[in-house]
């Protein structure tokens, strides 16, 4: 059986390592972290497109320390806009397609409807804004591409909310964490399997619908919440012999170098019926990741 080659960069981040983990079987997969192939360099791209002769490109190469981006803006743009550009290119050179992760922050939080691929952008941060001009760039030198925006993500790799309020859940007997912002948390494994079931439909019909996708898990929580089910699950698995007493605070209460949106539900319809399949819960996910770090 001849695979389908996958060149999938940023392969050591959260999504990138269960990309190259949950690969289907009708897949070559060449997963590159950033320290194999660094997506500014126009020089290397073009390496393992020779060398590797990929069909597809999955891009999980991102700069994402959102409040270090404020006093980073050349690294945060060089990667999210510069790094997608090139490799848009090299995509169209090859004429494969490109898929690319994006995120809920090229909005500004303001709306309280979940927000459609159509809805206008407004980034509040230089990271919004410097994932908002990969997104354009990929739409200006790409024909064939899918853009999945996603929100709040976690997994079992990397850092991110789970893996920080179970440290602290163990250190602390108190915590405070923000409840008046809204969003979907979206576990690593689910975005990852997103991208493989739009790859796989690829292979099958040889087109998609390109365009932008929205993708999360569901249902919309607080990072109070988000906190609340954390601990929960994870005293029910053993992971945690006590739950820390949570206290709820405003965004105000804990100042950020960057804004973040008081508001990011994505609207996942778009997907959910090209999919014929509904997003799974956070829940779940969240049970399975844990259940995992144990």
């Amino acid at each position: 059986m001849v695979k389908v080659k996958v060149l999938v960069t940023g392969a050591a981040g959260q999504v990138g390592r269960e990309l190259v983990k949950l690969a289907p079987a009708g897949f070559e997969v060449l997963g590159c972290s950033s320290s194999q192939l660094d997506i500014t360099d126009a020089a290397q791209i073009q390496q393992y497109m020779t060398d590797f002769q990929p069909e597809l490109i999955i891009n999980a190469a991102a700069y994402t320390a959102v409040d270090r981006a404020e006093s980073e803006p050349e690294k945060a743009y060089a990667i999210n806009e510069q790094g997608v550009t090139l490799l848009a290119q090299a995509a169209e050179a090859a004429q494969i397609p490109l898929l690319h992760i994006s995120t809920d922050y090229v909005f500004n939080g303001s709306d309280t409807h979940p927000y459609r691929e159509t809805d206008p952008t407004a980034p509040s941060s230089v990271y919004g804004l410097s994932k908002l001009a990969g997104e354009q760039a990929l739409a200006q030198f790409c024909t064939r591409y899918i853009i999945l925006r996603t929100s709040w993500v976690f997994g079992t790799e990397g850092n991110n909310f789970v893996k920080t309020m179970l440290r602290l859940g163990a250190e602390r007997e108190q915590l405070s964490v923000v409840a008046d912002q809204q969003g979907c948390p979206t576990s690593a494994g689910s975005i990852a399997a997103a991208l493989w079931a739009l790859s796989e439909r690829y292979v099958a019909q040889h087109d998609l619908p390109w365009g932008i996708y929205h993708f999360s898990n569901s249902p919309a929580t607080t990072w109070y919440d988000f906190a609340s089910e954390i601990f929960r699950q994870a005293k029910a698995q053993g992971v945690l012999e006590t739950i820390p007493q949570l206290s709820a605070i405003g965004t105000e209460d804990y100042p950020t170098p960057a804004k973040r949106p008081a508001w990011s539900v994505l609207d996942c319809s778009k997907f959910e019926a090209f999919m014929s399949e509904p997003v799974l819960s956070w829940q779940s996910e969240l049970s399975a990741v844990i259940g995992t770090l144990k």
